[in-house]
């Protein structure tokens, strides 16, 4: 009887060291493959924006994170379309995003 709990023990251990390794090579999977898109996107961003572009941008992800995504994202899909054929400079770059935070802004209206 003892021998049998124990038994059960081993086998119940196993197998959840066996999940726990393999939650990790999933996670690290996903780390790698967000890694691989974060370079390639850094990629496109290179083809597509001047330096000082890129920097602005660079600003702006530290402040607006979800905002730079956007406007990373929506720039990539105008590369891969083709409609993007010369670098996109910082003028522009402050356009595209004023219109789009001017699209995502949510305005807060306090009554008294």
């Amino acid at each position: 009887m003892a021998e049998d709990i124990e038994e059960i023990r081993k086998r119940k251990l196993m197998e959840l060291q066996k999940k726990y390794l393999e939650q990790q090579k999933a996670q690290e999977e996903a780390i790698k493959q967000e890694m691989e898109l974060e370079a390639q996107l850094e990629a496109i961003m290179r083809k597509i924006l001047t330096p000082e572009a890129r920097e602005r941008l660079g600003r702006v992800k530290l402040v607006k994170p979800e905002l730079a995504r956007q406007v990373e994202l929506i720039l990539v899909q105008l590369y891969q379309a083709g409609q993007i054929r010369e670098p996109i400079g910082d003028d522009k770059l402050k356009r595209i995003l004023a219109q789009i935070d001017a699209r995502t802004r949510k305005e807060f209206r306090i009554k008294w």
